[in-house]
Order: structure tokens, then sequence, then C-alpha cells
């Protein structure tokens, strides 16, 4: 029965509680810090767990307390809870993307098992993909927590080097916005072939939609898929060879490539706040 405070009440952190009850955590395990009013009330209705307006009452008998507020607002809250995190000890686990684990040991002090999550915003409905890597203080039995509570929202995977975590923010944590752009751009395009775009919408929403739960189900890889759906001189390889002929694998490398480069310049900002 571990006890387990959320600092901060948003969508990330309701899709995590949710998660967790399903699995048979208790309410009365978990606590929740959430400076409005209104956001703590319904998290008191919805899950039935203990709410506070101050973040060091919520994470007062934690055993895991997990960071769920923005990255900005991390260096502003560590004054209220550093006393408490240095007495009791507790597992941190910090879903603020883009904060490194030393900022994290900086902030909260010293000597602390953490664990920096990147998950993304699919784990509202229970879909989502996050990596997580630790600081060496973390135990196995500690991961193995860490890993149960994301597990809540979708899959995971570990990262050994920290310093890939700004590739993962870039491939699944900023990649449902790639997503969402595909798919508008596959709608405006049945649009101006002539579709109704609420039947464009639909189709290419379903379609990528079915296309997933193939790629992750099935366990292919995605070429041998890519290549199973193509006939020789077909409407698909007309397609592809066009996507080809524009560069769309250096497109998305680049993509890739600036969304972790603009990753690591977020911590680095941070450390000018703090």
């Amino acid at each position: 029965m571990t006890r387990l405070a959320f600092i901060g009440g948003g969508n990330m952190a309701r899709s995590l509680i949710g998660g967790l009850l399903k699995t048979g955590v208790a309410p009365a395990t978990i606590s929740v810090a959430e400076p409005m009013a209104e956001a703590r009330q319904s998290l008191g209705r919805d899950f039935g767990v203990a709410c506070y307006a101050e973040n060091r009452l919520a994470a007062a008998e934690a055993e895991v307390i997990l960071l769920a507020v923005k990255p900005q607002i991390m260096p502003a809250i560590h004054t209220e809870l550093h006393d408490t995190l240095q007495r009791n000890r507790p597992l941190l686990i910090s879903i603020a993307a883009g904060v490194r684990l030393d900022q994290l040991e900086r902030w909260f002090g010293a000597g602390l098992p953490i664990v920096r999550c990147m998950p993304n915003t699919p784990a509202l409905i229970g879909s989502g993909a996050t990596g997580l890597c630790a600081n060496s203080r973390v135990s196995p039995s500690q991961k193995a927590q860490a890993q149960h509570i994301l597990d809540a929202a979708g899959m995971t995977r570990w990262i050994d080097d920290e310093a890939l975590m700004d590739t993962v923010t870039a491939i699944s944590g900023s990649a449902p916005a790639y997503f969402f752009a595909l798919v508008e751009a596959l709608e405006d395009a049945g649009v101006a072939q002539g579709l109704p775009r609420e039947t464009a919408r639909a189709l290419a929403a379903q379609t990528c939609f079915g296309a997933g739960r193939m790629l992750t189900e099935g366990g292919e890889d995605p070429a041998v898929l890519r290549k199973r759906v193509t006939s020789p001189n077909g409407t698909t390889q007309a397609a592809l060879e066009s996507f080809s002929a524009d560069g769309l694998p250096r497109i998305v490398a680049r993509a890739v490539a600036a969304a972790t480069h603009r990753g690591a310049e977020l911590a680095a900002e941070l450390d000018e706040l703090s």
C-alpha cells in the first residue's frame, strides 16, 4: 500500500490516477496537491482521493511523489518541498518535459532517488507512450514502482542514457502533433479531390487508427506492413513515390532533430530561471 502524492492535479495526473484506481490501487493511498479549488473538488468527487491546496500537506506522508507540473513551475515549488523530501527520502518522479535529473537533484536536494519521465498526450485515454530514466539511487523495486504508475497510462520503455530523453520527447512526447498534422493534411487533400470534409476526416482518422493497431498489435516491422499494402504499379506505390520524391524521410529526420535540439534548449533556459 504505497502512499503516492501528486503535485499538480491537471489532465495528466487525472489520467494516471484513474488508471491506477482501475488496477486496484486504493484511493486512500493517493493524495493530490492542486491550487485551484474547483479542480480539487473535482478530483475528490471523481476519484475519492485526498486533495490539498498546499504541496507540503499532500507530500507529508508520501513514499512516492510525482511532480505533474509544468517545467517552468519546478524551480518555484522546490522551497516548499525541499525539507519534506530530504526528511522522508521518497521516490521522486517527474513528468515535466525537458527537466533533467541533475536539475531535480539541485532543486530538491542531493541523495534522492529520482525518475524522469516523458509521457505523451494519448496517456489521457490510456494509450500513452512513456520513456523513463533513473538516477543511480533508484533501486530495482523503485524502478518497478515508477513503471507501474506510468503503465497505468499506456506503454513504457526505460532509457539508459538520459541524453536520449530529448529524442524521446521528439519522437513520442511531441509526435502526437505530427500525427494530427498528417491527418489534417489528408483531410485537406481529400476535400481538394471532392470529398465532403466530414467524410475525409472520418476516413483519414479511422485509417490511421487501424494502421496503428496493426503496427502495435501485430508485432511486425513497419516496412513489412508497408510493402504488404503496396501493389506494384498501384495507387499506394504512386503515393509513396511522391512522398519519396518530396523527401519525406529527410523531412521527418529534420523535424525530430529540431525538436530534440529545442528540448536541450528548454533545459538550459530552466537553469537560467533557477
